[in-house]
């Protein structure tokens, strides 16, 4: 039976090596299966030819598919992975030496060479499944990478980080001698989610704009880093998120001031910033509900104390975007935005407007006094830094320059958060 089976096997590796097929190393395969048939050649007892040579047949058709098609899923799976090339050093895993099969085939398989064939082929795919994990993983990095930078520059964090300081400033200004700490964290989450998706939605709103000016070209929605319907699925889920943790965490004032001042920002001030200058003073109504948020989120209400804040943050706010409005004036032009400077090309209305502004500023820190927020040092600091401004305006009138523009600037940027921490340092106890 032995002879037989090895006469058989014989005649198959012939036919095998003299095929004109291209795939060799299946050729090899089935060689090497044949060998291993050969390895129970002394326990086979059966005396009938016909269904010795069904069963060789059947074995050796057997192990030649399994072997075609794992060399197959191996190769796709290498070209999908590491390009049209195999990876360097993966090449030499699964080619497999002559010497092998001739040496099973000679000698007979052994246990021994049966161990290190699964032995060779375990390692080559343990080999395998750690670079597609590799290649899963930084795969999986970059695309959060790219994401979490696409959502950083659509929610403008540092403009949201602005909002967040006053909303928390007005509820630390609205809380009684504790402030609740857990309440502050809630609230200033809230406020900075529905802040993100407002902005998002204004760059959404604002691609074909944003596209033509050199100051937001750069932006995800315009260079086209993120598509408008994922920053719109963005800015929705992120908005209902945070106005609902607002509603649930602090109270319903909170939480309809957020979703009051979104619809306002996105949709009012956004649209009409194409269609009249008055677009800034919507836009400074918009800045000055954050603290008056911050405040019904410690108080549960609105008295007339806690418009002081939101006063300082409308009236701080005209000065500082007329500035830059005459700064970015061509870029503005460009863009197709309509602002106060776009018909005042000398500065003259711009640096007026910028000058009473600054004024209207100078008697909030008595107000704050005679109100019982603050004690009477903050009204003698407010009313310097008040003074500083106002003379940065007044320079701003009498020389309507970029240089002049640009001091005013910088002048607002250092005037809020100094009146915020004043506020802060010398507030009195909410009653």
């Amino acid at each position: 039976m032995g002879t037989k089976l090895l006469e058989i096997c014989g005649f198959i590796k012939a036919q095998i090596l003299n095929s004109d097929t291209d795939g060799l190393l299946i050729r090899i395969q089935m060689i090497r299966a044949i060998g291993i048939v050969a390895l129970f050649k002394g326990n086979l007892q059966c005396e009938v030819p016909l269904f010795s040579f069904l069963f060789c047949s059947g074995v050796v058709l057997a192990a030649t598919v399994s072997y075609g098609v794992v060399w197959w899923q191996h190769a796709q799976f290498t070209e999908k992975l590491f390009g049209p090339k195999r990876p360097p050093d993966l090449s030499g895993l699964l080619i497999v030496r002559r010497v092998t099969p001739a040496a099973m085939w000679i000698g007979g398989a052994t246990a021994a060479s049966a161990s290190n064939v699964l032995r060779h082929y375990g390692r080559c795919y343990w080999e395998l499944s750690k670079a597609r994990l590799r290649c899963t993983a930084a795969s999986t990095s970059d695309m959060l990478r790219h994401y979490g930078r696409c959502y950083w520059e659509l929610s403008k964090a540092r403009l949201s980080a602005l909002v967040v300081a006053t909303s928390g400033a007005g509820y630390v200004l609205g809380s009684g001698s504790i402030v609740d700490i857990a309440g502050l964290c809630y609230t200033c989450t809230g406020t900075m989610m529905v802040a993100a998706s407002a902005n998002t939605l204004n760059q959404v709103f604002e691609i074909k704009n944003d596209a033509k000016m050199n100051r937001t070209m750069r932006r995800p929605l315009p260079s086209g880093r993120i598509s408008p319907v994922h920053a719109a699925m963005w800015a929705t889920s992120v908005g209902a998120a945070g106005t609902a943790l607002l509603a649930c965490k602090a109270n319903y004032l909170a939480a309809g001031l957020a979703a009051s001042n979104l619809i306002l920002y996105a949709f009012v001030y956004t649209p009409l910033k194409q269609i009249h200058h008055v677009n800034t003073w919507v836009g400074a109504v918009v800045g000055a509900i954050p603290p008056l948020l911050g405040w019904a989120a410690a108080a549960s209400e609105v008295s007339l104390n806690s418009m002081i804040l939101p006063a300082a943050l409308y009236f701080w706010q005209l000065p500082h975007f007329m500035a830059l409005a005459y700064l970015c004036r061509d870029d503005y032009v460009a863009g197709g935005y309509r602002m106060l400077s776009f018909a005042d090309p000398s500065g003259t209305r711009t640096a007026w407007v910028s000058l009473r502004n600054c004024l209207y500023m100078l008697p909030l820190g008595l107000l704050a006094y005679n109100w019982g927020l603050t004690s009477g040092w903050f009204s003698f600091e407010a009313s310097l830094l008040t003074t500083g401004l106002t003379i940065g305006a007044l320079s701003f009138v009498l020389d309507p320059t970029h240089k002049s523009a640009r001091r005013m600037f910088h002048g607002s940027l250092l005037y809020l958060p100094a009146l915020m921490a004043g506020l802060i340092l010398h507030r009195l106890p909410n009653q």
